[in-house]
C-alpha cells in the first residue's frame, strides 16, 4: 500500500467522524488514555472550550481506503499558544522581530490536556506514517508557519523522526506503585522513602488533619450532579483568583458527567460539615492508570493543595491497585512528594527554511541541557538507595 492509496479529508468537527471508528483506532494503539477518546474531543468542541472562537480551529486529518477510517489526528488551527504546555512562546518572538506571521500554525494535541499518549491513530505503522505526510502537505499547501505534535507515544514519535521532523523533550513527574509487589498501604509506600522525605510528607498531611479537614473520594456514576457543581465552583474560583477565565466551559464538565463519568474520580476535602475544595482525577480501569488534571479550593488551608492533588490520588491508586498516577506538566515539587522525572515527548517542523535551522540548533542544544537536568532529578530520587 502507498500514500497515494489513502483518500485524506480534512473536517472542521470531532462531531463529523463517527465515534465508534475513531475509538476503534485508538484501541489498535499499545499504550492510550481517555483523553483522546472521540466522547473527550467532541465534548470540548461541543461545549465551546476548544473551538473556532477560543482559538482552536478543528482541521481533523483522516484518512480513508474506500469507507474504512485507516487514519486520524485532532489537528488545530491556532492563533496562540494558551493551553499547549510545550511552549514556542519565543519561536513566535523571533518571527515577530523577523516581520513575519507564527500564526495561525497547526497542533495536533488534546487541547488543555498534557497527558502522554497516542496522538496519530492508525491501523498500522504504514497509515501511521501516511498520516504524519499528509500533516506535513497540510502544513504546506494552507502556508502554515508550523506544525506540532505534542505528547505524543513512541509509535508517533518513531513516525515524526522518519519523516525529518525535529524532536523536543520535556520533563514531568509521575508516581509509580511497585512492579511485582504492589505497596500494601500508603505507609508501606512511606516506608520506601528516605527519612527527611518521609517526615515531610507526614507533616504535612498531620497539617491537614490537624486542621480538622476530612476527604470523601467518589468514584464514576456516584458523583451527583451537585458533586459536579461544587467542583465547578472550586474549578472557577482557583482560576478567577489568578486573574484568569477558566479553559473549561460548564458545558464541558456536563458533559463528563453524562458521556465518560466512569474516567473520573472526584476528591472533596470538608471541614465544620462544609465542602471547602475539590481534585479531579482523570482514571482508566483498563491501564490502572490515574490522571492529575483539575482541582480549586473556596478556602485555604496550610498543605491542602498537596494533600487533595497528590496523597489522596496515591493512596486511592494503592487501595485500587493501580499502577500509576501522572501529576500532570511541570512541577519539581512534585519530586519530594515521590513523583519521579520522566521524559514526555513532541516533534516540530517549521515551513521557513532558515528558521527550521535555527529550530533545531535551539532543540539539540536545549536536548543537551535537558539530560544533564533529568540526570540531576534522578539524582535527587525521594526514594531509598536500593
Amino acid at each position: 500500500m502507498t500514500a497515494t492509496d489513502y483518500v485524506t479529508r480534512v473536517l472542521n468537527s470531532p462531531l463529523a467522524i463517527n465515534a465508534e471508528a475513531w475509538d476503534a483506532l485508538l484501541a489498535q494503539n499499545p499504550t492510550r488514555s481517555p483523553f483522546m477518546r472521540h466522547a473527550y474531543l467532541a465534548a470540548l468542541h461541543r461545549s465551546a472550550s476548544a473551538c473556532a472562537q477560543t482559538g482552536w480551529q478543528a482541521q481533523f486529518i483522516t484518512l480513508w481506503q474506500g469507507p474504512t477510517l485507516v487514519a486520524a489526528c485532532p489537528l488545530y488551527l491556532k492563533n496562540h499558544s494558551h493551553g499547549e504546555y510545550v511552549f514556542d512562546w519565543a519561536w513566535a518572538r523571533a518571527y515577530a522581530e523577523h516581520g513575519l506571521d507564527y500564526y495561525p500554525k497547526a497542533l495536533v494535541a488534546v487541547p488543555f490536556t498534557p497527558v502522554p499518549g497516542p496522538r496519530l491513530l492508525a491501523v498500522d505503522a504504514q497509515a501511521r506514517a501516511a498520516l504524519v505526510q499528509a500533516l506535513l502537505q497540510h502544513m504546506r499547501q494552507e502556508e502554515l508557519s508550523s506544525l506540532h505534535l505534542l505528547f505524543v507515544s513512541d509509535e508517533d514519535a518513531q513516525a515524526c523522526r522518519d519523516a525529518g521532523m525535529a524532536m523536543r523533550t520535556t520533563v514531568q513527574f509521575h508516581w509509580h506503585n511497585r512492579g511485582l509487589s504492589p505497596y500494601a498501604d500508603f505507609d508501606d509506600f512511606l516506608a520506601q522513602l528516605q527519612q527527611d522525605k518521609r517526615k515531610k510528607i507526614r507533616q504535612e498531611r498531620r497539617k491537614v488533619q490537624d486542621a480538622g479537614v476530612r476527604f470523601r473520594r467518589i468514584e464514576g456514576a456516584q458523583i451527583s450532579a451537585d458533586d459536579w457543581a461544587f467542583f465547578l465552583r472550586c474549578y472557577q474560583q482557583t482560576y478567577f483568583e489568578h486573574g484568569n477565565a477558566p479553559y473549561l466551559t460548564p458545558a464541558f464538565f456536563e458533559g463528563m458527567r453524562t458521556e465518560m463519568a466512569e474516567h473520573w474520580l472526584l476528591i472533596v476535602a470538608e471541614r465544620e460539615g462544609h465542602d471547602i475544595a475539590a481534585s479531579l482525577i482523570g482514571i482508566d480501569h483498563n491501564s490502572r492508570v490515574a490522571y492529575g488534571r483539575y482541582w480549586g479550593a473556596l478556602e485555604r488551608v496550610d498543605c491542602l493543595h498537596f494533600e487533595a492533588c497528590y496523597y489522596q490520588a496515591i493512596e486511592w491508586c494503592i487501595e485500587t491497585g493501580f499502577v500509576r498516577f501522572e501529576g500532570g506538566a511541570q512541577g519539581e515539587h512534585k519530586l519530594a512528594r515521590a513523583l519521579l522525572p520522566v521524559s514526555t515527548t513532541s516533534a516540530h517542523a517549521v515551513a521557513h527554511p532558515g528558521f527550521e535551522e535555527a529550530v533545531r540548533r535551539y532543540l539539540e542544544r536545549e536536548g543537551l541541557g535537558l539530560s544533564g537536568y533529568l540526570a540531576d532529578l534522578q539524582d535527587r530520587s525521594p526514594l531509598k538507595a536500593a
